[in-house]
């Protein structure tokens, strides 16, 4: 059983004020090339879809495109799809039913009543059935309603008493769709600045919870990555979305299942962006230098190091790199300035800050009344703490 793994396609996403519709277009392309060339007995997209849970008519035409010309491959792939936590399982559902009926498996929301169970479709190959369980992203709440015997506490209970009322057979072949936030062995996944994580980790999900299954393919962060055993898996997103993600190599996840025990292969299909996301450090004039090179039609954050003012350099900048994203000044006197700010942040209490946000805003002191106000307002917060 061989098939494609992807997630967090995040159609309709904007990379600072770029839209990325021309980019997201060409590397679905690439993939539908990939799947007539290849044929995969299925494609697996594990959430997050659409980068808004209300997605833009051109987005959602978009994936309409992409899911068309997927379609029409003979012999007919099964396409199977899950619910992020960026997406409305609601809208993602539409026409389910009939979009099954070509092939195209769709999972918007977990069960919610006791009388409903995970999606399941089960496929075969020359070793027989695999069943494939699709679980969208999901909260402890939508699923009290359907373990009211549980008090669940925590994500990995959720995930876990939801998996345990399925009874996968597991001396069969199985395969685990989700988006979540999976750690394991003690250890945290890479991360990056375009992805959500609650502070303290209290929607982490254990992998304890799914390690049973022949692989797991996940959605959520944005690098590709194995969470604490080989078989569980985020395959990472197909473009870069942010700068933090500039030392990403974005590929296409190709999975292979054996039979029964046997070792799984993995294979990363090159991906070839339209534009790449890059980073580049150093004085404007070098910089200004390297916009002759093919590399000035990427996405470019700059981060310049002259100690001197400079003369507009933002727009020196953007007349040779047309997609410049951002201009950053890393020297001697920011860095001073950075440290001043700390120290003043550090000296000042809560209500000395509020006077300057106060004084910054409306242009006045916030006066006697104000003060005495606030002051009383802080200490009922520090009083409930």
């Amino acid at each position: 059983m061989r098939f494609f793994h992807l997630s967090d396609l995040h159609l309709g996403k904007h990379l600072h004020h770029y839209n990325l519709k021309e980019d997201q277009m060409h590397i679905l392309k690439e993939i539908t090339t990939y799947a007539r060339r290849l044929h995969p007995d299925a494609i697996v997209i594990a959430g997050d879809i659409y980068d808004k849970s209300v997605p833009s008519a051109e987005a959602v035409t978009m994936f309409d495109q992409f899911l068309t010309e997927l379609s029409v491959i003979e012999p007919a792939i099964p396409i199977l799809i899950i619910a992020g936590n960026h997406d409305s399982g609601e809208r993602l559902e539409y026409a389910g039913e009939i979009l099954g009926q070509h092939h195209i498996y769709i999972a918007g929301k977990p069960p919610v009543a006791q009388d409903q169970h995970l999606k399941k479709v089960t496929l075969e190959d020359e070793y027989g059935p695999v069943h494939f369980y699709l679980l969208p992203f999901l909260k402890p709440a939508y699923v009290r309603n359907v373990l009211p015997q549980e008090s669940l506490e925590d994500y990995t209970q959720a995930v876990n008493c939801l998996l345990e009322r399925e009874e996968p057979d597991y001396t069969q072949r199985n395969v685990l769709v989700s988006h979540q936030f999976y750690t394991g062995n003690g250890q945290l996944p890479e991360t990056c600045d375009s992805e959500l994580v609650n502070v303290g980790g209290i929607d982490n999900v254990d992998i304890s919870a799914v390690q049973n299954f022949d692989y797991v393919a996940l959605g959520h962060l944005h690098g590709s990555q194995q969470v604490g055993l080989p078989h569980i898996r985020y395959c990472g997103t197909m473009l870069k979305y942010s700068v933090s993600e500039t030392s990403h190599e974005k590929c296409l996840a190709m999975v292979t299942l054996h039979g029964k025990g046997e070792a799984i292969e993995m294979e990363k299909l090159s991906l070839h962006p339209l534009r790449d996301v890059q980073k580049k450090k150093g004085l404007l004039a070098d910089i200004l230098k390297g916009g002759k090179s093919a590399d000035s039609q990427n996405y470019v954050s700059v981060t310049l190091t002259n100690e001197e003012e400079l003369y507009k350099p933002r727009e020196q900048l953007a007349s040779v790199y047309p997609f410049l994203l951002e201009v950053r000044v890393d020297n001697e006197r920011t860095r001073r300035q950075l440290e001043d700010m700390d120290e003043l942040v550090e000296m000042k209490n809560p209500l000395e800050m509020y006077q300057d946000f106060y004084r910054e805003v409306h242009g006045t002191d916030l006066g006697e009344e104000g003060v005495e106000i606030m002051r009383q307002i802080l200490d009922e917060i520090k009083g409930d703490l």
